[in-house]
């Protein structure tokens, strides 16, 4: 029967997690430097969880400079087989107040200068990324939220904003005109990343504020976000609980989006032509395609 190993990203507010049993923390190493700190491998419900606080214990490092790549590749060194990302966000939508969860299924990239792909010269990959995450993930996730009494919403599209300043009102409202739901900083590239390295990714996007477009209310500040996310944290635990449980449950099948094999079509350069030592340090998430 094959093994679940779910990767954990926490976003902002949530920097550990507690109830894991056969706890151990480890740095490791990959060709694109340090994750954004240790990696927390624990069992819950029997099933293997390796835990990555996105922005470092303490938050120390604002989103454009987290090691996206370095993350990324920490987790597929670890052995996961899936990553479920956690992350605030702020609301664009009237009927996603602070407190809802949106389990988002498609993202607007508006980020600037972060680091996208783990190829390159010497070594060039095109994933799709038209369904950017796994579906069945994100089913399982929604689901567990359901099962815990969370209000949720199953689909939802994300607009992925470099920060750190939160959106100006003129951003928010054109933002809301172009149907986004939800609004952060975190996610891109993180999706992007997670499918060149083959593993199936799910974001729950846990709303802290109306963003700054609602003119009668109290713009988005960090205070604001930090208030809210303490509760949402609560929450995800009660959700995640629920998702492992379930996991511990059923075997891990390949994923009906033909995930875990989509670098079998996306390389594009020849052997031949490959840079040796662009090809070493692809082996770190790429290792099943390039031999």
């Amino acid at each position: 029967m094959s093994q679940w190993t779910l990767g954990i990203i926490g976003g902002s507010g949530l920097y550990q997690l507690d109830g894991l049993a056969n706890v151990r923390r480890e740095r490791i190493e990959t060709p694109w430097g340090e994750a954004s700190d240790l990696l927390t491998f624990g069992e819950l419900h029997g099933v293997p969880l390796v835990f990555l606080p996105r922005h470092g214990q303490g938050h120390r490092l604002p989103p454009a400079a987290i090691p996206f790549r370095a993350n990324i590749a920490a987790l597929k060194q670890a052995g996961c087989t899936d990553i479920l990302s956690i992350s605030a966000c702020g609301s664009l939508r009237e009927e996603l107040p602070p407190g809802h969860f949106v389990m988002v299924d498609q993202y607007v990239d508006r980020t600037e200068g972060r680091e996208r792909s783990f190829f390159g010269p010497g070594c060039v990959a095109h994933v799709p990324m038209a369904k950017p995450v796994c579906s069945r993930l994100s089913r399982l996730a929604a689901e567990a939220g359901e099962a815990a009494g969370i209000a949720l919403t199953p689909r939802g599209t994300y607009l992925a904003m470099e920060g750190p300043q939160f959106s100006t009102r003129a951003e928010s409202e054109l933002y809301r005109q172009w149907g986004m739901d939800v609004i952060g900083m975190t996610n891109m590239p993180e999706a992007r990343l997670a499918r060149e390295a083959e593993l199936p990714y799910a974001s729950i996007a846990m709303v802290t504020d109306y963003d700054c477009w609602r003119e009668h209310t109290h713009s988005v500040d960090a205070a604001l976000v930090l208030e809210v996310m303490r509760s949402n944290t609560v929450k995800v635990r009660q959700l995640l609980d629920r998702l492992v449980l379930a996991m511990s449950e059923q075997a891990r099948m390949p994923g009906p989006d033909g995930i875990e094999t989509v670098l079998d079509t996306a390389i594009i350069t020849p052997p031949s032509a490959r840079d040796p030592e662009m090809v070493r340090r692809l082996a770190a998430i790429a290792g099943r395609v390039l031999g």
